[in-house]
């Protein structure tokens, strides 16, 4: 019984995780479709654009034109995630942590996806009020779960919570 409550709630990651992709991938063909070659789009005047570019670096555009470094790096960090995210508990407090790390993976695979397919990501979410890099949706993902999960286990989750983490052996009571 246990270990189908945990394939039912990896399978529910993975479709997350999937949807997710799919939004990613979607919003970036509209505007590959519909802003490649054309000004940008002004949502909020001064504010904020919609702006087509095409990224070949990380972010703040760093290390462009290095696809090999960028990739395996990217899958490096996409195991990582995927490890922790196989070794935590399947308990109703941390379901905020399964649907994290699937927003974590949706965003990691949606610019692997880009740069296997294109050699670079669409960016295209511009805050010029600031002067902002210009961002995508998986972009998005990536900061506000990586910030979410980062703000529950600094103030939420105790220290014997995040046992799970630690690749120390329980000591066995006698």
């Amino acid at each position: 019984m246990r270990k189908d409550r945990n394939y039912v709630l990896l399978l529910i990651d993975m479709l997350i995780a999937a949807a997710l992709l799919a939004l990613d991938q979607f919003t970036k063909y509209l505007v590959t479709l519909r802003l490649k070659g054309q000004p940008a789009f002004v949502l909020i005047d001064g504010v904020l654009e919609l702006q087509y570019f095409e990224n070949t670096g990380i972010a703040f555009s760093l290390f462009q034109n290095r696809k090999s470094f960028i990739l395996i790096t990217g899958f490096l960090v996409l195991a990582v995630i995927l490890f922790f995210l196989f070794r935590i508990p399947r308990q109703k407090k941390f379901r905020i942590v399964h649907v994290l790390m699937s927003v974590l993976i949706a965003g990691a695979l949606g610019n692997i996806v880009d740069r296997i397919r294109f050699d670079y990501v669409v960016d295209f979410i511009s805050f010029v009020l600031i002067h902002y890099p210009i961002f995508n949706v998986a972009d998005c993902y990536i900061v506000v779960s990586a910030i979410v999960l980062f703000l529950l286990f600094m103030f939420v989750y105790k220290e014997e919570d995040l046992e799970f983490l630690s690749f120390k052996k329980k000591a066995q009571a006698e």
